[in-house]
């Protein structure tokens, strides 16, 4: 599992990494302003009907069904089960494309409504949304296959394929002279990498002998065991969606930069999250499923705690940039083209409210792992609806006190609350069993992020002092080197805690 874990943390870091360069050029090419803003609310839509029918949903349902039918019945049987929900997803992504390219300009104004105060802008979100909406669909089929192929242990393809959505934004951003303006350019890249990315998932899974193909949808019982998990986790990934809905219609009350201030905040801010919490549950959720479903309940629960130890101690770095260097960060990060010093300083804002719900976020997918592993997706639903609930609240009374930082600090209130209640419950019903070598881990991992929290300041201004006379990138060396000043910081304080502690935490991890 740790070589998976390592396999796929790594694909998707380089799926981050060329994410990152990716906005640096929509930065760069668009800044903030009505065309970065119009091109977010163009992307976002599609992945959120994603999010919500897609990968969101779908995988916390279909790779447990699959890997139990698996176990017991065979690769024949699961390959029909693969087969027959294949054809129930593409008939229902047909239809659902057919209803958003007629309702198009209701959609973006149910997003967006702010826009309808700048027809410009609302012209343009309906016509590059015209263009991205698409991609759904390919993005979604796309989805099962990486469900099917993790959950037969081939993990390479599917941590890949995001990278192909970068690759293609860039490449078409590199072109943007050829189309009316960057967004449509950006709109196209978009779309095609939704083939791509669907053909290289195909590809791979016949050559893994576990490509589904059409079949007659027949509600047996494994279908009717896939449908009764998707049910719940549909509803609990659209109330996920219908929190980042908000986010976007609130932002489009706000100032014309609000909506984009927020997304170049949230791209760093997805950085550990799609890196490293991400990547746990891709590997965690089907290991999990397989134990259990041969009655390994204990293995399971030794697989769930090495993979939270590793995750909180990988993610732990990151809060020193977003808590303590949120605004050199994001100079570091941004501050070049059209994206300027005053931009940066209100996507800092954003991100360091962010930051303070990066522990429970990156941890989430393992604590959910405990109920999707085992068919109950309802548990996770009402949790998750809790946090909602008072992340809605705070969003409608702190957006325009606060602006876009109000919004993010609504959604890290409501990530806490959502894994208290996971952790809550797992706990009631042993479906969660944290040993004295995961506290360990926590612990030690907790100590060095303060030490490295204290160290920071005085990392970043040696860094500027040693580096204040170069004449280009100055910025971004600035933070690189002050970043790995307080990774060191941190990896030191941990190490010397491991080895405080001795064999225990070691074991906890590898």
């Amino acid at each position: 599992m740790f070589r998976n874990f390592l396999s796929v943390g790594g694909l998707t870091a380089l799926s981050r990494l060329t994410g990152f360069g990716r906005d640096l050029m929509i930065g760069a090419v668009m800044g903030v302003g009505p065309l970065a803003d119009a091109f977010v609310v163009a992307l976002r839509l599609p992945n959120q009907f994603r999010a919500i029918f897609g990968e969101g949903a779908f995988n916390s349902a279909y790779v447990p069904t699959y890997s139990r039918v698996l176990a017991a019945q065979g690769h024949d049987a699961a390959n029909r089960l693969a087969s027959r929900v294949f054809t129930l997803l593409l008939v229902s992504q047909i239809v659902l494309l057919a209803l958003a390219m007629v309702y198009t300009d209701t959609l973006v104004a149910l997003i967006a409504p702010g826009f309808s105060e700048h027809p410009e802008k609302f012209a343009l979100a309906v016509g590059m949304t015209r263009i991205t909406f698409p991609y759904l669909a390919f993005i979604t089929l796309a989805t099962l296959h990486s469900g099917t192929l993790n959950a037969n242990g081939y993990f390479s393809a599917a941590a890949f394929a995001p990278v192909l959505l970068n690759l293609f934004v860039a490449g078409f951003l590199a072109v943007a002279f050829a189309f009316p303006n960057a967004g449509v350019a950006a709109s196209w890249g978009v779309l095609v990498s939704g083939v791509a990315q669907l053909a290289l998932l195909m590809v791979e899974a016949r050559r893994r002998g576990v490509l589904e193909r059409l079949a007659v949808p027949r509600l047996d019982a494994d279908v009717k065991q896939f449908f009764a998990a998707l049910g719940p986790a549909v509803i609990g990934s659209a109330g996920q969606q219908i929190a980042i809905l908000a986010d976007t219609i609130f932002a489009s009350l706000l100032p014309n930069d609000a909506n984009s201030s927020m997304y170049y905040a949230e791209r760093l801010y997805q950085l550990p999250l799609g890196v490293i919490g991400v990547a746990a549950g891709t590997v965690l959720l089907p290991e999990m499923s397989r134990r259990l479903a041969v009655g390994d309940a204990r293995g399971a629960a030794s697989a769930q705690n090495r993979t939270i130890a590793l995750t909180f101690a990988l993610a732990a770095p990151f809060l020193v940039a977003f808590l303590i260097l949120p605004d050199e960060t994001m100079r570091g990060a941004f501050l070049r083209g059209a994206f300027t010093a005053q931009a940066a300083r209100g996507s800092a804002a954003v991100l360091a409210a962010y930051g303070l719900g990066l522990a429970p976020m990156v941890l989430i997918r393992s604590a959910v792992a405990s109920f999707q592993s085992r068919g109950d997706t309802t548990t996770p639903m009402m949790c998750f609806f809790a946090g909602l609930a008072v992340n809605l609240a705070l969003k409608y009374v702190l957006y325009q006190p606060m602006g876009p930082a109000g919004l993010a600090f609504a959604t890290a209130i409501g990530a806490w609350i959502n894994f208290a209640l996971l952790i809550l419950f797992g706990l009631r019903r042993r479906w969660f069993a944290p040993d004295a070598r995961l506290i360990e881990n926590v612990a030690i991992a907790a100590f060095a992020v303060g030490a490295a929290a204290l160290a920071a300041p005085f990392c970043f201004l040696g860094a500027e002092h040693a580096l204040g006379r170069l004449p280009l990138l100055r910025n971004e060396l600035d933070i690189v080197v002050a970043g790995l000043l307080v990774f060191v910081v941190y990896a030191v304080v941990y190490v010397l805690g491991v080895r405080a502690f001795g064999r225990s935490v070691r074991k906890q991890l590898f």
